[in-house]
């Protein structure tokens, strides 16, 4: 087995289609299909199951697919420990997170203190950013709920209150709380470009028995217009809701909350600027508790 090889593998693994994958390696269709049929004879297994126009991971292939991270994470760990040996170490920190406001404030106060250190910063679902650490694309990641994994390491950051937001109009404005089913047949306002967040609103609409009703989605700015016209209600985090000076009441039965983890690679070596920002953004959120609860 190859380097190369086992590189072209990871690509086609995590994109489940060679034509994508191909595109990816800069490298014709079919260079690439002999290349993982030839890892494939030197194995003697199938390490790909056609389903329909993509293809999946056999048993055999991820089974591989966790040494090939695990071998190219090591190698990546040999780098770094070579360049701090010579203090070349980057300052280059490369993170996704899966909404922009989870590192709202954040930046700008970090860079006060590191001047030199340059942030990449990705905006991708979770599962894309889970698959963007263990290929080492990105140092560090942030997401809502996020899955249990062996090769993941995760710190909960914050438990953020989940409010209904109401014009101040509404016939229910003056309520301290009130149940969501009070508001099932009411028109939603959703967050654009969000879907990890609206399908936990979803969940959470379903456990009080319906299915929200999102006539608008749009960013959180024109959310606030359309709010204060009287076109319709939210679920919201509070410190959102603070942000923007929205009217908001609490949840009856249990007021709803939405984890918010940071996470990184458990094996891997971290550059000394990562860990830093890291340590960085946990301690934010640990002195910053008011801003995203009720209390």
């Amino acid at each position: 087995m190859e380097l190369l090889q086992l590189q072209y593998f990871q690509t086609v693994a995590y994109t489940e289609h060679m034509s994508r994958a191909a595109q990816q390696l800069h490298i014709t269709q079919p260079s690439l299909s002999l290349t993982i049929k030839r890892l494939e004879d030197e194995l003697g297994t199938n390490l790909f199951i056609r389903k329909g126009r993509n293809i999946q991971l056999s048993e055999s292939g991820t089974i591989l697919l966790k040494h090939v991270n695990r071998m190219f994470m090591e190698l990546d760990n040999a780098r770094l420990e070579i360049q701090s040996q010579h203090e070349r170490a980057s300052h280059t920190i490369n993170i996704s997170i899966s909404n922009p406001r989870f590192l709202s404030r954040i930046i700008t106060g970090y860079m006060h203190n590191d001047p030199n250190a340059k942030v990449h910063q990705g905006i991708r679902m979770k599962d894309e950013i889970i698959s963007c650490l263990k290929k080492g694309d990105i140092d560090l990641g942030i997401a809502g709920h996020v899955t249990a994994d062996e090769e993941i390491e995760s710190y909960l950051l914050v438990d953020e209150d989940i409010v209904l937001v109401l014009p101040l109009n509404h016939r229910y404005a003056q309520r301290t709380e009130l149940p969501l089913v009070e508001v099932a047949q009411e028109p939603f306002i959703s967050l654009a470009d969000n879907r990890e967040y609206s399908e936990f609103i979803r969940e959470l609409c379903a456990q009080s028995g319906f299915v929200p009703n999102n006539m608008f989605e749009v960013d959180s700015y024109l959310l606030t217009e359309i709010i204060q016209m009287n076109q319709g209600i939210s679920l919201l985090p509070v410190s959102v809701c603070k942000q923007l000076n929205l009217h908001y009441i609490r949840i009856a039965g249990g007021s709803p909350t939405y984890s918010v983890h940071l996470f990184w690679m458990k094996e891997k070596v971290l550059p000394p600027v990562v860990t830093d920002f890291r340590d960085y953004i946990m301690e934010y959120y640990h002195n910053n508790q008011q801003l995203f609860t009720l209390s």
